[in-house]
């Protein structure tokens, strides 16, 4: 048998998680033919992998990539750390299925920001634009419980009237049946903030009839993290459909300490049949929008609707009484990281005190001003989560890796801000810091959390693994080298010692540096 590339000299990781062996890999177009000794050392090309680690490529569980792909379809950040699939609409948001007034709204905001066209409403119609696109990383998608609401009601604080919650079952319903993975939650965001958990249960039925899973943005990490826990736990098993906690975690020094019942929680729901699972990136700051900050009454209504009432003064003082009650360290803590105005890119990188007196502005003031300012469209860094818990939650065997972020690229428009470095380094990291470093993990379990687990995990076939008829979807790295170099003052940087990623058998990073194939494919379940 002859091959189209042989990777000879190999030390492989095959993703189930047992112990490295010796080896080469020969790869017949998309997919692994043969492993171990070689029926033949032929092969058009030959890769040396002598004293590199071969795993099958790395699955972002947690990625925000649905619109990052239109503007960056290289997927640079994702591809040069090794990872090969992205699964896409997590938090409640997705790209798709998508209408009324929140496609106008999304529609109108990218492209407004990035001159992108949005010109389709179903998952079927999003997944031919990105295969027409062309991708270098293979990309599944949950659909987004906010985009189903906010399609079907706009931003309205109450329960769904039955043609709502109708016009959400049926477009779920649809989105399974055009390859959706399953649902996703973003409960502290606008408008699924105002959801009851009747109306998940309903569309968690629906996903699960399908086949799908239910990952979930909790409606708290911080203060109500453990009443959040219960909730999801109780959704979950009421639907009984698969559950992945996404980005397990516990946010304020107040709440460093609930971990222990954090973990009571999810391991007696095992213990008692649940399937429950979650995902966390290896860091200790958050980031999302700065209108995180702002209680649920101020966020209720389309975003227009938003920053009008914000402008009222009535409105702007009751805002301000209620933010003035957080501890003033709080501002300390947040870091901006992302405008769309150009006259306020000066603020990038500034936590908000320092910004504010830049602006000679009082704190609160000046967020409140900046989210008019921008229609809401600011992203901010939290530095508000602890080490030790971090730690302690990676070694969890149902804790897998997501980023909680959206690929990018060095260049075009993507390139601009001070994105959570995590984007660029997250998988690397964990390979770097807690495997070689720390010793937390052991190799064999860290890549299988980043590749057989998932693919498992979301019931995606003949991926995460290095076996025979498997697609040829691989990383090559020196474990004694790789690392991350992104950081929260220099986010984009790529890292060192990946050396080598095939996505689909074909060579997308050579020598550390990307070869500009696209050769990802739409993964439908």
């Amino acid at each position: 048998m002859s091959f189209d590339i042989v990777i000879k000299g190999a030390t492989i990781f095959d993703g189930a998680g047992g112990p490295d062996f010796e080896g080469a890999i020969g790869i017949q177009g998309e997919r692994i033919a043969e492993v171990g000794i070689l029926s033949s050392g032929q092969g058009r090309r030959v890769i040396d992998a002598q004293g590199m680690v071969t795993s099958p490529g790395f699955v972002d569980v947690h990625s925000h990539s649905d619109y990052h792909l239109f503007l960056a379809p290289l997927a640079e950040s994702s591809i040069r750390q090794g990872v090969t699939l992205e699964i896409g609409g997590n938090c409640g948001y997705s790209a798709a299925p998508i209408w009324g007034l929140w496609l106008h709204e999304r529609a109108q905001s990218y492209k407004d920001v990035f001159d992108l066209d949005h010109d389709w409403t179903t998952p079927s119609e999003y997944f031919a634009q990105l295969e027409d696109l062309g991708i270098s990383v293979n990309f599944g998608l949950l659909m987004g419980h906010n985009t189903l609401r906010g399609s079907a009601m706009g931003g309205a604080a109450r329960p769904p009237k039955p043609e709502e919650l109708s016009a959400m079952v049926e477009a779920a319903k649809q989105g399974m049946r055009e390859g959706a993975l399953g649902l996703s939650t973003g409960l502290v965001y606008p408008p699924a903030c105002f959801s009851k958990p009747e109306e998940l249960i309903t569309l968690a039925k629906v996903v699960m009839e399908e086949g799908g899973i239910l990952t979930s943005h909790m409606r708290n990490e911080g203060d109500s993290l453990l009443e959040a826990i219960q909730e999801i736990l109780g959704i979950a098993k009421a639907a009984e459909i698969p559950l992945q906690i996404s980005h397990l975690k516990t946010y304020g020094q107040a709440n460093w300490g609930k971990l222990d019942e954090a973990f009571r929680l999810i391991e007696e729901a095992r213990r008692n049949g649940q399937d429950v699972m979650a995902d966390r990136y290896p860091y200790t700051a958050s980031n999302t929008g700065l209108q995180a900050v702002l209680p649920n009454w101020a966020i209720e209504g389309g975003v227009k609707e938003r920053v009008a009432r914000w402008k009222d003064p009535t409105v702007w003082a009751n805002l301000k009484e209620e933010l003035q009650r957080r501890p003033h360290e709080s501002w300390e803590k947040i870091m901006l990281s992302e405008v769309t105005l150009p006259e306020n890119r000066r603020y990038e990188g500034l936590k908000v005190d320092e910004a504010a007196r830049l602006a000679h502005k009082d704190p609160v003031d000046f967020v409140i001003d900046l989210l008019i300012q921008e229609e809401a469209r600011v992203d901010a860094i939290f530095f508000q989560m602890s080490e030790e818990n971090l730690k302690r939650i990676l070694q969890k065997p149902y804790v897998m890796i997501g980023s909680d972020s959206g690929c990018r690229d060095h260049y075009g428009p993507l390139s601009r801000g001070r994105p959570h470095p995590r984007t660029f380094g997250t998988f690397v990291r964990v390979l770097g810091q807690y495997v070689r470093e720390e010793k937390l993990l052991d190799l064999p379990v860290a890549i299988r959390k980043m590749t057989g687990d998932p693919c498992r995990r979301f019931g995606i076939k003949d991926r995460g693994l290095i076996q025979p008829g498997c697609f040829a979807d691989l990383v090559l790295f020196d474990p004694d080298r790789v690392k991350d170099t992104a950081t929260y003052e220099e986010p984009i940087r790529y890292p060192e010692g990946v050396h080598y990623v095939l996505v689909n058998g074909v060579v997308t990073v050579e020598e550390g540096d990307h070869t500009n194939v696209r050769a990802g494919k739409v993964i439908k379940r």
